[in-house]
């Protein structure tokens, strides 16, 4: 299993108020979601500036190839838009063998501290004991 995620940061045309910004970032988080079912959309950064907005991606698929595609695809039709200037697109892409980041950049073996232990943690908890 692999999880990508994108991170954009676009520059929006001729907005003046953060009123104007949801109208060109809604559609286009929309679009994203009905032309791709299976990814996650949302405005992740800049929530306060009328003029920028980060959007954030996020796909899980059987392959790294798959995972990679699609959200190439999702950045190729942002960068489309005429209204909108991509500034920037960050690529990640995780595999369940490798510890995901938390928000700090910390790993934490993929669970968070707080997280409830699975089944299948509990059972190898008690072969090791």
């Amino acid at each position: 299993m692999y999880v990508a995620a994108l991170t954009l940061d676009v520059l929006l045309g001729d907005v003046r108020s953060l009123k104007q910004k949801r109208s060109v970032v809604r559609p286009l988080v929309a679009e994203l979601r009905r032309r791709y079912p299976g990814v996650a959309v949302a405005e992740t950064g800049h929530l306060d500036l009328h003029r920028r907005a980060e959007i954030g991606v996020a796909a899980v698929s059987a392959t790294a190839g798959n995972a990679s595609q699609l959200l190439e695809e999702c950045e190729r039709l942002v960068a489309g838009h005429p209204e909108i200037e991509l500034l920037s697109a960050r690529h990640r892409l995780y595999s369940e063998e490798e510890e995901l980041p938390d928000q700090d950049g910390v790993t934490d073996h993929g669970r968070r501290p707080h997280a409830t232990p699975c089944r299948t943690d509990l059972e190898d908890r008690r072969r090791t004991a």
